[in-house]
């Protein structure tokens, strides 16, 4: 479907960033991934050493040619010069030719470190930094998309400096070279000739390519939606099979290839002309060239060896210059694709730390929410004035509707975004002059909809305190509930999960995830639903786990079964953003408002029928 080398690239790093690309030149994508490069300055001038002799010894292959060419005037039976001075030239021959390969592969084997170290740096900047955005970048970014332009980023590097460093500097390096020899051994018009060709071939190139680019990027589109069609259906495959939707979605990732099939065949349509112009284009000069050099053989101007000699400097210049239209187009691309990954690290944070920004100190665990204002979007508050405390050691619980900011409370805490009015303290200091490590580090949270790693049980459970021993995972997932489940698999703590814990049931996953809390064993504990997945026998068995798990703790329980909230040591009613309510579980049933309503109805929901 796709032409080998032809590098693809896509708009989904996000559209904000567009303007400030387009802003951007190629010197200055240049400039941004030089610095990475000059980390390894000793192997990058070593490299440039390597290149210019591979070059010389290269320039040097036809001069010796028209020397052995014209040495071969041999009177018969001249035996001593037979075998002294073309012999001399032959193996001086082998040697400059094994040299030109010899600097190369020394050039290639010196800068290779370079160039992996310069993509790897590049691409852990920029792993870390998409780590560092905002959760709303991260539900707003399209997953297949995106994925494969940070491939493309990462490729790109490679690419640049494969296609600058071994395709064009050398090429420009052997130019030059070639076109002194022909201006100080033979007149000027040599160097007119191959002067105006190569200007009129790469003015060429650049201008068919500039051209083609239109039907590149539509290409490189419809490839990255193709992509993220196809990702995002994989990713739902069961909702595919509940709604029998298999040929729909065929249908749909088909019409995404056509469209990209009918790009290509232009792209390719394109790039034949361009192919074929260049070759004219050669075939052109390199007749003009032999023809000043015939004629100087026919006056006696030049030797039959400097015509041998002329047309290996022609052949030698203008097969690679034959990729130029290639280099150039990979070159423009790679430097796009990387443009991309550089644009992605400049997205500011969303949520950063503040200037000098030290360690959550932990004097104690209590949490205050301060008269808290926040919202997604301006124009829909989620909670509005919102003030409690949580003491250190003690459980608050927030309980409501559907829609009424309960979760976005877990999400302010740790702070995923920052409140637009108020503050969050912990252990009486704001957690946004503090650093979010810590404050991550010192809250952990079973989340309602637990998202497994594709790796082992013992993987995602360890995951809560990397470096724990096998024994420390055992002990979690006893406390959890869930260590005789995983006991009887074939595998036990080595049987994986599957793609996002697919392979587990919703009731096992939130186990795992309470395991994975428990392991963590942090001062401040966030349950979100934390049992929502369970049946009611489970749900009873492992509220006592979480009870014991939140004693000493400060602990945020938020939960639409009031049930499992009965015990907290203050339960506030969240409706629309605003706290209506707030007491022990006896104390709101006796108010009989919104608490005792809720209470009731979920009670006559429990019972059996008569």
């Amino acid at each position: 479907m796709r032409r080998s080398g032809e590098a693809l690239s896509s708009p989904h790093l996000g559209s904000a960033a567009e303007p400030a690309r387009a802003d951007r030149s190629d010197w200055a994508t240049l400039q941004r991934l030089f610095p990475y490069l000059w980390r390894y300055k000793f192997r990058v001038i070593a490299a440039l050493v390597f290149m210019v002799g591979a070059k010389v010894a290269n320039v040097g292959v036809p001069v010796l040619l028209k020397t052995l060419v014209d040495r071969m005037s041999i009177k018969p039976g001249d035996a001593a010069a037979l075998l002294v001075v073309p012999v001399a030239l032959l193996v001086g021959y082998g040697l400059l030719r094994l040299s030109t390969s010899l600097f190369t592969e020394l050039r290639e084997l010196v800068f290779a470190k370079a160039t992996e170290g310069a993509a790897r740096s590049i691409s852990l900047e920029v792993f870390r930094h998409l780590h560092a955005l905002s959760l709303r970048f991260h539900l707003e970014r399209q997953t297949g998309g995106m994925t494969r332009d940070i491939e493309r980023g990462t490729r790109g590097v490679h690419s640049l400096i494969s296609y600058s460093l071994y395709s064009i500097v050398p090429t420009l390096i052997e130019v030059t070279l070639v076109l002194v020899v022909l201006g100080t051994k033979f007149d000027a018009w040599f160097v007119y000739i191959t002067g105006f060709a190569l200007v009129v071939y790469i003015g060429f190139t650049v201008a068919i390519t500039e051209w083609r680019t239109q039907f590149r990027k539509t290409m490189n589109e419809l490839d990255s939606k193709a992509q993220s069609h196809a990702v995002d259906s994989l990713l739902n495959y069961e909702t595919v099979k509940y709604f029998n939707n298999e040929d729909f979605e065929a249908g749909r990732y088909d019409e995404s290839l056509e469209r990209y099939r009918k790009a290509a065949v232009k792209s390719q349509t394109t790039l034949s002309l361009l192919n074929a112009g260049q070759q004219a284009l050669i075939a052109v000069s390199l007749v003009a060239m032999l023809y000043r050099a015939t004629l100087g053989v026919v006056d006696g101007r030049m030797t039959l060896g400097d015509l041998v000699m002329v047309n290996a400097f022609m052949i030698q210049v203008y097969i690679p210059l034959g990729f130029l239209g290639v280099l150039y187009r990979e070159i423009k691309q790679s430097l796009t694709d990387l443009d991309k990954m550089f644009v992605l690290l400049e997205k500011e944070r969303e949520v950063r730390d503040a200037d000098g920004a030290r360690p959550l100190a932990l004097a104690d665990s209590t949490v205050r929410l301060e008269d808290v204002s926040f919202a997604y979007e301006p124009a829909r508050p989620i909670l509005k004035h919102v003030s409690f405390e949580i003491p250190a050691g003690k459980t608050v619980a927030v309980v409501g509707p559907s829609g009424s900011g309960k979760s976005t409370l877990a999400r302010l805490l740790y702070r995923f975004y920052d409140v637009q009015q108020g503050r969050i303290t912990i252990g009486g200091e704001d957690i946004r002059q503090v650093t979010q490590s810590s404050v991550r580090q010192a809250i952990g949270i079973v989340p309602q909809d637990t998202v497994l790693f594709n790796d082992t049980v013992e993987y995602n459970i360890a995951y809560g305190r990397p470096g724990a021993s096998h024994d420390e995972v055992v002990e979690a997932a006893r406390s959890a509930r869930i260590h005789e489940f995983i006991s009887a698999t074939p595998k036990g703590y080595q049987t994986t999960v599957g793609e996002r814990g697919l392979k587990l049931s919703g009731g096992e996953k939130q186990r795992v995830a309470i395991a994975r809390t428990l392991l963590k064993n942090p001062p401040v504990v966030i349950f979100d639903e934390a049992t929502s997945a369970l049946d009611s026998a489970n749900e009873r068995a492992i509220q006592a786990e979480l009870r014991s798990a939140a004693q000493n703790k400060t602990t945020l329980v938020i939960a639409h079964r009031l049930s499992t909230v009965v015990d907290a040591h203050e339960i506030l009613v969240l409706e629309n953003g605003v706290i209506v309510e707030r007491g022990t579980h006896a104390q709101l049933l006796a108010r009989q408002a919104k608490y005792a309503q809720m209470w009731n109805l979920q009670q006559s929901e429990a019972a059996p029928p008569l």
